[in-house]
């Protein structure tokens, strides 16, 4: 008991550290965070304690306005926090692999599977939706690097679906706040044991990433692919 006690007294800093820290992000993109909270929190808690006046109950209605007005800020402070933190990586190069890499449980990801010198990539998530290539850079330039990619996995893995989404804010492309989301909603047409045997025949492929190293998340801005490197497949 006493251990299990010090690990939760040790974990606790670490999560108000953690929140803390997401708080002052996004109040550096959204300086009225601090407003929007404390207003949500108020009216949600005078609404339902002005319920429980009403119906001669203030002390328990107040209890309850308490604990929803802590979820409804909690909620509230989520999404903003993460609208900030899509608008801080929107542009970058390799943001897109950061939002992959966060998709949930069932999907592997792979960043940069094929890139050319002007950091136009593809990325590659493999999940019961099949396989989903997803681009980011220059329209023009990434759209044959993504075919390119398309028609080898097709060539390799002729029996699983390959979706192909372009990331950005033109017609037909998809904004990063909404990769998670499209992923998501493609249809799951393989079982687990699928997901697997397409994950090993890909790994024995190898990529980019086993030749030269990229870094994890959205690549420095000043960063180009070294003279004589790997070009895109």
């Amino acid at each position: 008991m006493a251990r299990k006690d010090n690990a939760a007294e040790a974990a606790n800093p670490g999560r108000l550290k953690q929140i803390a820290l997401t708080y002052k992000m996004t109040r550096k993109a959204d300086s009225k965070i601090g407003l929007v909270l404390a207003g949500v929190f108020i009216i949600t808690f005078g609404v339902l304690l002005g319920i429980g006046f009403a119906v001669g109950h203030p002390v328990y209605l107040g209890i309850l306005g308490v604990l929803l007005a802590f979820l409804a800020t909690a909620i509230i402070f989520g999404r903003r926090a993460e609208t900030a933190a899509f608008g801080q990586m929107e542009g970058q190069p390799g943001a897109a692999a950061a939002v992959l890499d966060n998709v949930g449980r069932g999907w592997t990801t792979t960043p940069a599977v094929a890139m050319n010198r002007s950091q136009d990539v593809v990325h590659r998530a493999v999940g019961k939706a099949g396989i989903v290539l997803v681009a980011e850079g220059n329209p023009n330039r990434v759209k044959s690097l993504l075919a390119a990619e398309k028609k080898k996995m097709n060539r390799i893995v002729v029996d699983v679906p390959v979706h192909d989404v372009i990331v950005g804010d033109g017609e037909g492309q998809v904004p990063l706040k909404k990769l998670r989301t499209t992923l998501l909603k493609f249809p799951r047409v393989l079982t687990g044991p699928q997901v697997t045997t397409t994950n090993d025949r890909l790994r024995a492929l190898g990529d980019l990433m086993s030749n030269m190293p990229v870094p994890k998340g959205p690549m420095p801005k000043g960063m180009r692919m070294p003279k004589g490197g790997p070009k895109a497949r």
